[in-house]
């Protein structure tokens, strides 16, 4: 019977299809240090993890019979990856699972750039009953997403997601990916019925100077920084849930002070779980703490998934 480590959990229904299956699932949170002795102990066949479990080439070498690395989720950065296949271990994520929970997120932080929610937030409770009239006054010029352009970089899965919920709220698409030419978003309603739109994706250039959002969906890499800022309208607003780094953090924060840039949301960070604190501090950036794949929902997609690969592979 195989034994699989979920180290970094899995959702009950998916656990519960891996049992039902025959198969043995742990559920223990491994420290790091302590990980390649406990899968050598346990003779343990598949390892799962999310972002917080690395699995790099001294644990693969030191592992001879871990069979099978998976990810819950879409990167996997924190996956000597090719290694891993080079050396006959299956290597699989889930990448569809949490694309409808990040671009809710991406969302929910463009409403809350457009009408100051986040600063509002930070100061009605210190200032609430004696500026009341002031803090309206300052809250007063929030602007409508009907009719902006919102740019989307890197026009995958995830960023897909987020076209089909801006287009829904009225925004214009642009979308830049050097292996995307066009794309076919489909949009469902509640009654069955659906739309679809077809998008060409445009040059950086074009997506940089037009939109009045942006928002980054790509692997990894440092792809803005002050050469791209100096291309973007005056006020834009920036938003990174895709991997830390993407957007310069120490060129951000001169952008945000000088104007450029009105606001930036991030969900991730370069030094995470340590971000640098200016960013923590600043009055223009919203931040959440990595949870754009983090809802209920997802997670039962991403233990569904994983479990169905896991039998699928186990099966053989």
């Amino acid at each position: 019977m195989a034994k699989i480590l979920a180290n970094d959990g899995i959702d009950a229904t998916g656990k519960k299809m891996l049992e039902e299956s025959g198969l043995t699932v742990l559920t223990q949170n491994v420290p790091q240090d302590q990980l390649i002795n406990y899968i050598n102990a346990e003779n343990i066949d598949a390892l799962l993890v999310r972002s917080a479990t690395k699995v790099r080439k001294d644990l693969i070498d030191a592992c001879p019979n871990l069979k099978f690395i998976g990810r819950g989720g879409v990167g996997m950065d924190n996956i000597d990856v090719e290694y891993a296949r080079s050396v006959g271990k299956n290597v699989s994520n889930t990448p569809a699972a949490s694309s409808l929970s990040v671009a809710e997120l991406v969302m929910a932080n463009l409403f809350a750039m457009a009408r100051f929610v986040a600063d509002s937030n930070r100061n009605m409770p210190a200032k609430g009953l004696t500026e009341f009239k002031e803090l309206k006054n300052k809250y007063a010029k929030g602007i409508e997403l009907r009719g902006k352009t919102l740019g989307i970089i890197g026009f995958g899965r995830i960023g897909q997601a987020v076209a089909s919920y801006a287009i829904g709220v009225g925004m214009k698409v642009l979308a830049f990916d050097p292996f995307v030419k066009s794309a076919s978003i489909k949009i469902d309603f509640f009654d069955g019925q659906n739309l679809t739109f077809s998008i060409d994706t445009v040059e950086m250039d074009i997506l940089l100077s037009q939109s009045d959002f942006i928002t980054c969906h790509v692997p990894g890499g440092q792809l803005i920084g002050n050469s791209e800022f100096q291309k973007m309208k005056k006020g834009v607003c920036l938003v990174n849930s895709a991997r830390g780094g993407v957007i310069n953090e120490e060129e951000l924060i001169p952008a945000l002070d000088n104007g450029h840039i009105a606001f930036a949301a991030l969900d991730v960070f370069k030094n995470e779980p340590t971000p640098n604190e200016a960013l923590l501090k600043h009055p223009k950036i919203l931040l959440s703490p990595h949870i754009g794949a983090a809802t209920l929902e997802a997670q039962e997609r991403i233990g569904v998934e994983m479990a169905n690969i896991i039998i699928d592979f186990f099966k053989k």
